[in-house]
C-alpha cells in the first residue's frame, strides 16, 4: 500500500488544477493514467485500487461506476471513493460512506474546492436538522456544545442526534473548538465562502459586530439556510458565551 492514504485519480489532464489544490490541502498521490496509453484506464485503476484507503476520482459518476465494476468486495474493507466532477461542483460519496469514511471525505473535498457534498446513506438522509454556527476566536468545544444544546432546547428539546451537518463561514473553517465539537459528535462541517453568504443575507436581525469582524450581516442563519435550501428556520440566531447558533429543519416531506 502507498504511503499516502489518499489517491487522486484523474481521467483527463483537465483535472490537474483540482488535483493540485486537493493535494496541497489534503496530501495525496496523483494518478495520470494517460501517461501509460498502452494499458486501459480501467485496468490501471484496478491495479491501484487497493493501494490507498481513500480515493478521489475526478470524473463523471458513470465512469467511476464502470471502473469499480468487480472491485468492491465488502463495506468493511473497501477503500472509500468520492467522485468529483471536473468543474468542482459536486463531491459525491460513492463507496464506503460510513466504514471507509467517504462521507467525511466528501465534506473535506467540498470544503477545499467549494463543491456541494453529496451523501446518500440512509442514516444521514433521515436526520432533519442543520446547524449554522458562528463563534469568536478561540472558543473551546465545550462552549460550542453548550450553545448548540441551548439552541436545540428552544424547540422541544431537539437532540444532537437529529443533526445532519454543521455549517460555518470560511473564516471559521479551522477553528479548533468547532472542529473538536464536530469530531466528538461525528458531524461533518460544511464551509461557505463569505461571498456565497453575502449573496444570500438571510438574517432575522443584522449584527453590527459580525459586519465589523466578518463583513457579513450574520453567519449562523445564512449558513444553515444555504446548507439546507428547502428547509425553514426552526431556531433563529441564539447566542451564548461567544457562540451563535441557528437551527434549520429540512422540509422535504412537505411537498
Amino acid at each position: 500500500m502507498s504511503d499516502a492514504a489518499l489517491g487522486i485519480w484523474l481521467v483527463r489532464a483537465e483535472g490537474e488544477a483540482l488535483a493540485a489544490v486537493l493535494r496541497a490541502r489534503l496530501g495525496a498521490e496523483v494518478y495520470r493514467p494517460w501517461l501509460n496509453p498502452g494499458v486501459a484506464q480501467k485496468a490501471q485503476f484496478a491495479a491501484a485500487y487497493r493501494q490507498h484507503a481513500q480515493w478521489v476520482m475526478v470524473a463523471a459518476s458513470g465512469i467511476a461506476v464502470r471502473f469499480l465494476d468487480g472491485l468492491a468486495q465488502d463495506k468493511h474493507s473497501d477503500p472509500a471513493l468520492v467522485v468529483l466532477d471536473e468543474a468542482g461542483r459536486f463531491a459525491v460519496s460513492l463507496l464506503a460512506g460510513h466504514e471507509g469514511g467517504a462521507n467525511e471525505l466528501a465534506y473535506r473535498v467540498a470544503a477545499v474546492v467549494g463543491a456541494v457534498p453529496v451523501v446518500t446513506t440512509a442514516t444521514e438522509a433521515l436526520k432533519p436538522l442543520t446547524l449554522g454556527v458562528g463563534c469568536r476566536k478561540g472558543v473551546p468545544a465545550e462552549r460550542i456544545e453548550a450553545a448548540v444544546l441551548h439552541a436545540l432546547g428552544q424547540r422541544g428539546q431537539r437532540q444532537i442526534a437529529e443533526v445532519r451537518e454543521v455549517a460555518t463561514v470560511d473564516l471559521k473553517a479551522n477553528e479548533p473548538g468547532l472542529l473538536e465539537f464536530c469530531r466528538k459528535h461525528g458531524l461533518p462541517l460544511r464551509v461557505f465562502a463569505r461571498a456565497t453568504l453575502a449573496a444570500r443575507p438571510w438574517v432575522t436581525k443584522a449584527s453590527e459586530w459580525v459586519m465589523q469582524n466578518v463583513g457579513l450581516d450574520g453567519v449562523c442563519e445564512p449558513c444553515a439556510l444555504v446548507a439546507s435550501p428547502r428547509g425553514e428556520l426552526l431556531v433563529p440566531k441564539t447566542s451564548l458565551d461567544g457562540v451563535a447558533v441557528a437551527v434549520v429543519q429540512d422540509k422535504w416531506m412537505e411537498i
